[in-house]
């Protein structure tokens, strides 16, 4: 078989979000394929919206139920366990594809030898086919044939794992699966794909829509996500010591670690999670300090982090009670100039 697709799913029965993204997957151009839709444990009617497709489109769709709410990594899992095809592809179950999205990527692939494979896509609100804000998800000087300059670009600027398709021996053949249980699961499992692929093309052109709304991942934060966030950067950070890439691309996987597990967990905690607890931040503070001592010195994080938050990471570095009294002090009159206003 050429091609799976694996969709986690959990409630997304409402407004018809789920047969969207479905309808897009049934309407592929390529012909040898199968989808791969796997209920994790949704308490809506998800799960029998994908038994019609399954019973629809039999040989094609498997609907794949989760006894126990696992996660979207968990439930991803289940899906790499039994899919057949030489090249493997995973989507949001919110989200949605041209008809030629797999068939122009794995062309692609076949035309140039590659085993990764990816495209722009489009950020929308609304279920449609209409180009929305384009996303530049990689860059062309990242492809062709891997070597340790487009390693690094790649581990820096991985664009997202959804837009991409990958070879069978990146995914299925690689020794971990993702994290159970939490979110962000594509953040602790992205780099080690990355860094097993050899050579890697891109269409520059969005053939993804992804669909934004209030209850993404994304949108919604909670001491948990905060946690999940934290605990995805420390798989991260061991699976760069399993598998002996660490030291090599020691700069890359310090200012990866550093924005994903402290300062997008540092801001949007502050700003998100009420009341503040003085304890996370400070705990927070504490292992990033352990984990990289030296990370405010790091070229990218120099270059790519913005001047007030690395001054707030400053303070937080030295006294957390300074720190969080600033913020609220600069956030409240902040919130004063804007109501004024």
């Amino acid at each position: 078989m050429k091609l799976s697709i694996i969709v986690p799913v959990y409630n997304m029965a409402a407004d018809g979000k789920l047969e969207y993204c479905l309808e897009s997957l049934v309407q592929q151009t390529i012909s040898d394929y199968e989808i791969i839709a796997v209920d994790d444990c949704s308490t809506d009617n998800s799960l029998e919206i994908l038994k019609s497709y399954e019973e629809k489109y039999p040989g094609k769709f498997r609907a794949i139920h989760s006894d126990v709410n696992r996660k979207q990594g968990g439930a991803k899992n289940i899906g790499m366990g039994i899919a057949q095809g030489e090249w493997i592809g995973f989507i949001d179950s919110d989200d949605w594809v041209t008809p030629d999205f797999y068939e122009r990527l794995i062309r692609k692939g076949e035309e140039t030898g590659a085993d990764m494979v990816g495209c722009d896509y489009h950020l929308t609100g609304e279920h449609s086919m209409e180009i929305g804000q384009i996303v530049h998800n990689n860059k062309k000087e990242q492809t062709g044939v891997l070597n340790e300059e487009k390693y690094k670009s790649l581990l820096i600027d991985s664009g997202s794992l959804v837009v991409k398709v990958y070879r069978r021996e990146i995914v299925i053949d690689h020794p971990s699966r993702f994290p159970e249980g939490i979110f962000y699961e594509d953040n602790a499992l992205g780099n080690s794909w990355m860094l097993r692929a050899k050579h890697f093309e891109y269409i520059e052109e969005p053939l993804y829509y992804y669909y934004q709304h209030d209850t993404s991942t994304v949108h919604t934060i909670t001491q948990r996500r905060c946690e999940d966030r934290m605990e995805a950067g420390r798989i991260m950070l061991e699976e760069a010591k399993k598998f002996g890439y660490l030291e090599q691309y020691k700069a890359e996987m310090e200012f990866n670690f550093a924005v994903l597990f402290y300062v997008n967990t540092l801001f949007t905690y502050m700003q998100g999670v009420k009341p503040v607890k003085y304890g996370f931040v400070k705990k927070l503070g504490a292992e990033m300090k352990q984990c990289f001592p030296n990370f405010q010195e790091n070229p990218y994080y120099q270059q790519r982090v913005h001047a007030e938050e690395k001054k707030l990471v400053g303070m937080q570095m030295k006294s957390t009670v300074w720190f969080m009294l600033y913020y609220k002090l600069l956030w409240t009159y902040r919130n004063f100039r804007k109501r004024k206003g």
